[in-house]
C-alpha cells in the first residue's frame, strides 16, 4: 500500500500545483468585461461544477480514443492529474472570483492615486488581501481534494484506496478500508493544521 500512498500525494499535490495558478486564470477570464468571454467561462465553470468529477475523469481519459482513436496513454497520472486539475481550477476561480469581487473600489482608486499600473495595483495590494479573505475556502477544497483522490480508482489508476480494495478482495479483509481510512484521515490532519498555520500567519492585525 506504500507504493499507492506515493501515487495517492502524486495527484494531491500535482492537482494543486496547476489547479490554483488555472483557478486564477479562470477567475480573470470570468470576470473579463468583455461579454462572449464572460460568458463561455462561466457556462465552461457551470458544466465542471455541475457534472461528476468521475465522469470527467473518464472523459479525460478514455475521452481521446472514442472520440479520435487516440490510444490512452499507459500513464494514466496524466489525465487523471489533468482531469482533477480542471474540476478543481473551477472550484478555486469562483472562490478568487468571490475574493477579488468583496475589494472595495477605494483599494483601487488610492492605487491609482499613488501612481499604481493596474497590473501593480492587482499584484501588490489586492491579491495578497484576497489571499488572506479567502484561505478558509480554499482550505476547505484542499481537505475534499485529499479524499477525492480516492476517486482514480474509477480509471484503474493504482492510489491508495484502488491497492486497498484489491488487497481486501483478495485476502477477504477489511482491515486494508480501516488502513486506507486512518491515511486519508491523517492526511487531512495535516493538511488542515498546515493550511491553518498559513491562515494564522495572515492574522497580521491580531
Amino acid at each position: 500500500m506504500a507504493e499507492g500512498l506515493s501515487k495517492t500525494c502524486a495527484i494531491f499535490f500535482l492537482t494543486l500545483l496547476f489547479s490554483l495558478p488555472l483557478g486564477m486564470i479562470v477567475a480573470l477570464l470570468r470576470m473579463s468585461k468583455d461579454k462572449v468571454v464572460s460568458s463561455v467561462t462561466r457556462f465552461v465553470i457551470s458544466v465542471l461544477r455541475g457534472t461528476p468529477l468521475m465522469l470527467q475523469l473518464l472523459a479525460v481519459t478514455y475521452g481521446p480514443y472514442y472520440l479520435f482513436g487516440i490510444s490512452v496513454s499507459r500513464n494514466k497520472l496524466i489525465p487523471v492529474v489533468i482531469a482533477f486539475s480542471i474540476n478543481y481550477a473551477a472550484y478555486f476561480a469562483e472562490i478568487y472570483r468571490g475574493g477579488i469581487e468583496s475589494m472595495a473600489k477605494g483599494q483601487y482608486e488610492a492605487a491609482a492615486v499613488l501612481g499604481y499600473t493596474k497590473t501593480q495595483t492587482f499584484l501588490k495590494i489586492i491579491l495578497p488581501q484576497v489571499i488572506k479573505r479567502i484561505m478558509p475556502s480554499i482550505t476547505n477544497e484542499v481537505v475534499t481534494l485529499v479524499k477525492d483522490t480516492s476517486l482514480a480508482f474509477t480509471v484503474s489508476y493504482q492510489e491508495m484506496f484502488t491497492i486497498g480494495k484489491q488487497i481486501a478482495n483478495s485476502q477477504t479483509s477489511f482491515t486494508p478500508f480501516v488502513v486506507a481510512g486512518v491515511f486519508y484521515f491523517v492526511f487531512n490532519a495535516i493538511v488542515d493544521f498546515g493550511m491553518g498555520k498559513i491562515e494564522k500567519s495572515m492574522q497580521y492585525y491580531k
